[in-house]
């Protein structure tokens, strides 16, 4: 099923529908806007023709001098049977050529008051969101001093309840058991949840609660850009975990590595500090601040030092 279809554009923004009412219904496969210049000079060989057409005070001011005769040709050659809108911006008035070519075409003719540049940016905007590259991950999303973290593991682990506990020492849940998570650019993840299922938890024992009923609406969020995974595991003696920092873990989503960080799970142990901790810990990693680098350079220094004077002895 399409992402987008014209008619989203008309639910969406004030748009006037001039003509093409038929074609509302046309799927739009790209979010990139075409300002259709040079086809009104007559070279159409690279035209796009499954993008959105933005029609400008440029465009329609070059094409008010063209001859009667051109100005039918470059309608007729701008509507196509996969062209999912015309847009006319600035609320100017919509050439008659191009009403009579995109009734026989099916096209929709859509007048915005926006300036071009403006309504370019917005429709932009709106269609990469709508059409960005989307996942689900099963999980809990948490907003944490402003980090996003998601919270990944088996069933029964404890990541509801380490939710819980979260949101209890005042930061906000964004979604609990499916985060659906769409790139909305190179390098960013934006998680939410599903609709059905927006603001709740659900604690094995206690059963389904709402979050934002219990602990009032600044307890959650709407959606998150996440920038790093708390991956909770049941405790294995046999293995070997991280215990300076210096190891960073990678996690890749759709296009995008995160840092993922490897907790494990066991009696006594207060999860929901530790996360919260590890999220202060990832923020001043991003001021420059490593611990585990200073305190390593400090043990290199202390090591060196203690040679040098066993070799001066």
């Amino acid at each position: 099923m399409p992402k987008v279809r014209t008619k989203d554009l008309l639910e969406n923004f004030q748009f006037d529908l001039i003509s093409g009412e038929e074609g509302i219904n046309r799927p739009i496969t790209t979010s990139d806007i075409s300002r259709p210049g040079i086809e009104m000079t007559g070279y159409f060989r690279y035209y796009p023709q499954e993008r959105v057409q933005l029609l400008g005070k440029t465009e329609i001011s070059y094409f008010n001098q063209l001859s009667d005769a051109e100005k039918s040709e470059r309608m007729a050659s701008l509507c196509t049977e996969v062209t999912p809108a015309i847009i006319i911006s600035r609320d100017m008035d919509v050439p008659h050529e191009l009403l009579e070519e995109s009734e026989k075409a099916g096209v929709p003719v859509l007048k915005s008051q926006l300036k071009t540049t403006r309504l370019s940016s917005h429709l932009t905007n709106f269609l990469e969101g709508k059409l960005a590259p989307t996942t689900a991950v099963h999980g809990v999303l948490v907003d944490i001093y402003g980090v996003g973290v998601l919270i990944i593991g088996k069933s029964g682990v404890g990541k509801s309840e380490t939710a819980l506990e979260l949101v209890k020492r005042g930061h906000r849940l964004v979604a609990d058991d499916c985060v659906e998570i769409r790139q909305e650019d190179q390098d960013t993840l934006i998680g939410n949840s599903p609709e059905l299922i927006e603001h709740l938890l659900e604690i094995r024992g206690l059963g389904i609660i709402n979050v934002m009923t219990l602990f009032g609406a600044g307890a959650v969020r709407s959606n998150k850009r996440i920038t790093l995974v708390i991956d909770l595991e049941l405790w294995d003696p046999k293995k070997q975990y991280d215990r300076v920092g210096l190891e960073e873990e990678k996690m890749k989503i759709i296009d995008t590595d995160l840092t993922k960080l490897t907790v494990p799970v066991r009696p006594g142990r207060n999860l929901a500090v530790i996360i919260e901790v590890a999220a202060m810990n990832f923020r001043l990693k991003r001021m420059g601040v490593n611990a585990a680098e200073q305190f390593t350079n400090k043990l290199a220094n202390v090591i060196v030092s203690n040679e040098e004077k066993e070799k001066e002895k």
